[in-house]
């Protein structure tokens, strides 16, 4: 071998080299978010800005709360966008991993009780709402409004949205009626409550529009104010998860929704900041 096919061959290697450790850097500071579809439209506008202003890539994905855990828990993905807090199970099975989950609060949101526009009711009480989702109640009638059936719309079991609604409204542990819809998103549910008449479904806050109509919870509708002081019932946080105290671009991401560009975010998806 010549010395001048060796200086090419120790050039080939160099280069070689020099793109891997650029890729292990590129996949090192790369940030990925995976999670609740109520905290998805958050996580997407945060990566946007985030990526535009310091040129970190940021994925998200929105496979739910729960799979946002077990995400974080076997490491992949750095984030796990969560609409409930972590159950003492999962902290057990990341700790059992040598995971450390850490909560951030990052945004409130009111879980937001929705019917058909053409639905004259415009209020229910915590008991009364129970009592449609556990199937006691089965008629409109029953609660001061026309003479049909109720059409019971939930989310699917690995809902952070559907884990805070059981906890909040139903009871924990008490069982669904059987007769319920299952839909796998907020888009879903308001999908489907906006062209049945006679529905029911809950919704975070930042999802309500025109095509639903939000019924207030014992008289008090969800608003800013109302959450924030406590008087709607039917509340939560919003999470980000993280393994352990973040630090470096990490940390930089998860500052962001306390940050006035971040608050900004957080008020025009219709969320509220703490």
């Amino acid at each position: 071998m010549t010395a001048t096919m060796i200086k090419k061959l120790l050039l080939l290697v160099a280069l070689t080299v020099f793109a891997a450790l650029g890729t292990t850097e590129a996949a090192t500071n790369a940030i990925v978010l995976d999670g609740s579809t109520t905290v998805g439209p958050l996580a997407k506008s945060f990566a946007s800005y985030f990526t535009k202003k310091y040129g970190v890539r940021v994925t998200v994905s929105e496979s739910g709360s729960g799979n946002g855990a077990k995400s974080l828990i076997n490491g992949s993905c750095t984030i796990a966008a969560m609409s409930r807090a972590m159950k003492p199970e999962e902290i057990a099975a990341a700790k059992q991993k040598g995971v450390n989950p850490v909560a951030h609060v990052i945004a409130l949101d009111g879980l937001s009780m929705v019917v058909h526009p053409g639905n004259p009711v415009t209020s229910l009480t915590k008991a009364q709402i129970s009592s449609i989702y556990r199937g006691a109640i089965t008629n409109w009638k029953e609660v001061g409004g026309p003479n049909a059936r109720i059409v019971v719309i939930q989310r699917e079991s690995n809902s952070g949205t559907q884990e805070s609604f059981k906890e909040l409204v139903v009871g924990k542990g008490v069982k669904i009626t059987g007769t319920a819809e299952t839909q796998s998103s907020n888009g879903a549910v308001k999908s489907r409550v906006s062209t049945t008449l006679s529905s029911i479904g809950f919704l975070g806050l930042g999802f309500v529009d025109r095509s639903v109509k939000v019924i207030a919870v014992s008289g008090v509708l969800p608003s800013v104010t109302t959450v924030k002081n406590g008087t709607y019932q039917v509340s939560r946080p919003l999470y980000f998860y993280t393994n352990g105290q973040p630090s470096g671009s990490v940390k930089q991401f998860i500052n962001l929704p306390q940050s006035s560009n971040g608050k900004a975010i957080i008020t025009e998806l219709g969320f509220i900041n703490r």
